[in-house]
């Protein structure tokens, strides 16, 4: 049942709890607090989750060097001042100002709103590929960073349990699609921790878990740009991680994989990390779209032509006025200060106030290889190993929402200084019924 409202008050209605909808519906909390207490304007988020979650830090809660609770933030403790509704938005329909929302049980309903923001973020962009469907993990959530986590233990304790050799080398085979940064952190992490990790079991040595990162492209970390990009490959090939350039996926059907340049080998294990694409939300709806599907958005993140309309982030093409033609990058750099600008720019709407533009120059990018190593280039300033993981770290913790989670994500590194990393495999947390579905099978029979 919907509460009684003040049906002159204005309805902020924010789709998406990621950066740009957190942030946007935080800095409203704050801009709009005598507007909020009066009831004269009312903010509802809507996210499948309860909570948002820091990306950057995947790759470390994969490896074990942050606590998966400590990477994610609660919008409900945050946003006390804004109703928070998990369910999925199926359709949009702004000429009537209304939404279809479909809760995780339940009926679905409409919501009325007048002003709406369109920050549903991003989904893995994926290709046709015979088998990729059903070996294939994203690396987007932190229930895909926690799985995948338990899957490079779980095989370590396959490998070591079983004497076919065959059966050996394809549990541990993991292979990488994509080597932007969400596939090459990743893989650096997770490299690394079942490196260390080997040293607990009796038949595996670190060469013999093979490593395989696929490119399309001719270049890693194109982001760092091209001299940090050739050291990043360098260090990941002395690693013994093979990178394979210029290459593309045709298939991995039963975990068969064969690759564009001719190779074929078996693996359990397919991290796909090729790209992104807006929510589907975008193509449920009569907002404007561009050439690439994404919400046709203007310079101050007003839906173009569309009045009462926002948008910003990874579901939005937002021109880059700072180099005129291009459109803003798809990352948190972005949307963290989009969702200010938008934020104000509603603020403003409201009190009849002349907007402003989006306006950031792009000032570089951090990226972490593994324990002590990274790689950066910011302000032109290039960095590499230790002094770069160091500057991974210290940027992204100052971004990190939120005074309780940059204390549990220093408690969490601090700890990691005195003390190894766990290397225990909860694979059984993704079937937690199993075995008590295995119990009630043994009393029938």
């Amino acid at each position: 049942m919907e509460p009684q409202v003040n049906q002159t008050s204005k309805h902020i209605l924010i789709v998406g709890g990621g950066y740009v909808g957190m942030y946007t519906a935080l800095r409203l909390q704050h801009k709009l607090r005598a507007e909020l207490r009066d009831g004269k304007v009312r903010i509802t988020i809507i996210d499948p989750h309860s909570y948002m979650t820091y990306q950057p830090f995947l790759p470390e809660a994969a490896a074990g060097n942050l606590s998966p609770r400590h990477v994610v933030v609660p919008l409900r403790r945050i946003l006390r001042k804004v109703r928070i509704l998990n369910g999925m938005v199926t359709s949009v329909d702004h000429a009537a100002k209304k939404v279809t929302f479909a809760p995780g049980e339940g009926e679905a309903r409409e919501i009325p709103y007048d002003l709406i923001v369109m920050a549903a973020g991003s989904i893995s962009r994926t290709l046709p590929i015979p088998g990729l469907v059903d070996i294939g993990i994203g690396f987007k959530t932190i229930g895909e960073a926690i799985a995948l986590r338990n899957r490079v233990l779980k095989q370590l304790d396959v490998a070591d349990s079983i004497d076919d050799q065959e059966l050996r080398r394809r549990a541990l085979t993991f292979v990488f699609v994509g080597a932007g940064f969400a596939g090459v952190e990743a893989l650096a992490e997770l490299e690394d921790m079942a490196r260390d990790s080997t040293r607990y079991y009796r038949n595996i040595k670190p060469t013999d878990v093979r490593w395989v990162l696929v490119e399309a492209s001719n270049r890693v970390l194109p982001e760092v740009g091209p001299e940090m990009g050739k050291w990043t490959l360098e260090q990941l090939r002395e690693r013994n991680i093979e990178v394979k350039l210029e290459t593309r996926l045709e298939s991995c059907v039963d975990g068969n994989v064969v690759l564009s340049n001719g190779e074929k080998f078996e693996a359990d294990t397919l991290v796909w990390t090729a790209g992104v694409k807006p929510s589907p939300v975008v193509n449920a709806g009569d907002l404007p779209l561009d050439e690439r599907g994404r919400i046709k958005t203007t310079a101050m993140l007003t839906v173009a032509g569309t009045p009462d309309a926002f948008s910003a982030g990874d579901v939005a093409g937002v021109p880059d006025v700072t180099n005129p033609g291009q459109y803003c990058a798809p990352n948190a750099q972005h949307a963290v200060r989009q969702s200010k600008v938008l934020a104000d720019n509603i603020v403003r709407t409201l009190r009849g106030e002349e907007l402003v533009e989006y306006r950031h120059k792009y000032v570089g990018s951090v990226a972490g290889l593994g324990l002590h190593q990274g790689v950066a280039n910011v302000y032109g300033v290039k960095l590499r190993g230790f002094p770069a993981w160091f500057m991974h770290r210290t940027y992204h913790l100052s971004r990190v929402p939120t005074l309780n989670r940059k204390v549990r994500v220093v408690v969490d590194w601090t700890l990691a200084l005195f003390f190894k990393r766990e290397t225990i495999s909860l694979g059984e947390m993704e079937h937690p019924r199993a075995g008590f579905r295995a119990a009630v099978a043994s009393d029938r029979r």
